[in-house]
């Protein structure tokens, strides 16, 4: 089994200078390659790689197009059997393949997976984008083992085992070559942002399963390319989630969307109070650009008719968690 790990780079050579090393170093070269894929840096990101990492393969995109059509254009270009999609603000471990790579070859149907992420700046506790592996309740919010909302569980081995999730982090996830191109990769729509979480969606409605590996880890500083705060990150959140009901839920999908849009609406009340008056004008602006988009996400939707109605673990994370003071998974 050849595994590609492949790192979407954009102005990012500090990033690169301080994790990159350990990726070089517990990467073993009998069975990985290593890859930057450069979405047109303006830096001096591609010299420093060239000069002080010869051994990794750089590809250069024309544009900086995001992280969903910059991996897709990257990864036409790359021959293995498994792709692992890695975040240059990662940090790896020891033997972090060697777990993964056996499961892919002890589990057949699994076509996607994702290792323990825990967070760089705080070792001992998981990390907010993926932590021990990703579900959505029956609205399309997400959450994690390990983490719910903005609540974080210390890692105590409690995720060390191996389990099915609904979806893997696209800051480090690794999966199967055919599936990706059978997918037809990320959908580029979505820009940045959950456009991990619809790709699972799509593989499970074609029948393949995802997993969460837990012997395999690594730490993310999270926020490095775009800050938790910032308002394009709350736009993109609200949107693609919406993107991801319309092209991927059970025949009630529009019933949900209406539930959605309701509680996307409280929240923006919300923000409006805290005085985070930029963030209510972005779920605003992510509602307008659904309603943009709805007939190109439904276009999509037909196009793939076979829906998984089990998706979801929970029916409202919102209501377990705000509610309920449920905190933990």
């Amino acid at each position: 089994m050849k595994i590609a790990l492949v790192i979407l780079n954009w102005n990012g050579k500090d990033l690169l200078e301080k994790f990159l090393p350990s990726i070089v170093r517990y990467s073993p070269t009998e069975y990985s390659d290593i890859y930057l894929a450069d979405n047109a840096s303006t830096d001096d990101s591609i010299a420093f790689v060239k000069k002080n990492f010869t051994s990794v393969n750089i590809i250069k995109n024309e544009e900086n197009w995001g992280f969903a059509k910059g991996y897709n254009k990257a990864l036409k270009n790359i021959k293995a059997d498994v792709y692992a999609l890695v975040n240059s603000d990662i940090e790896v471990t020891p033997n972090w393949l060697e777990s993964i790579k056996d499961y892919f070859q002890n589990n057949k149907d699994t076509a996607i997976i994702q290792p323990k992420i825990l967070d760089f700046k705080k070792k001992t506790h998981f990390e907010y984008a993926g932590a021990a592996g990703g579900y959505i309740d029956k609205l399309g919010y997400p959450y994690c083992k390990g983490r719910v909302f903005n609540s974080l569980e210390e890692d105590q081995g409690q995720y060390n085992n191996s389990y099915p999730i609904f979806w893997g982090s696209g800051a480090c996830l690794f999966i199967r070559s055919s599936v990706f191109h059978e997918l037809k990769g990320f959908d580029a729509d979505y820009y940045a942002h959950q456009e991990e979480i619809d790709l699972c969606w799509r593989a499970q409605n074609k029948g393949y399963t995802v997993s969460y590996v837990g012997s395999s880890t690594v730490y993310h500083v999270g926020g490095a390319t775009l800050d938790n705060f910032h308002w394009k990150k709350t736009f993109l959140n609200f949107r693609n989630s919406l993107f991801s009901i319309t092209k991927n839920a059970p025949s009630n999908f529009l019933l949900l969307i209406l539930y959605r849009l309701i509680l996307d609406g409280i929240a923006g009340v919300k923000f409006f109070f805290e005085g985070k008056f930029i963030h209510t004008w972005a779920i605003i602006k992510a509602h307008f650009s659904f309603y943009y988009h709805f007939s190109k996400m439904y276009k999509k939707r037909k196009e793939n008719p076979q829906k998984r109605k089990d998706y979801y673990r929970s029916k409202s994370i919102v209501w377990d968690y705000f509610v309920r003071g449920k905190k933990q998974f």
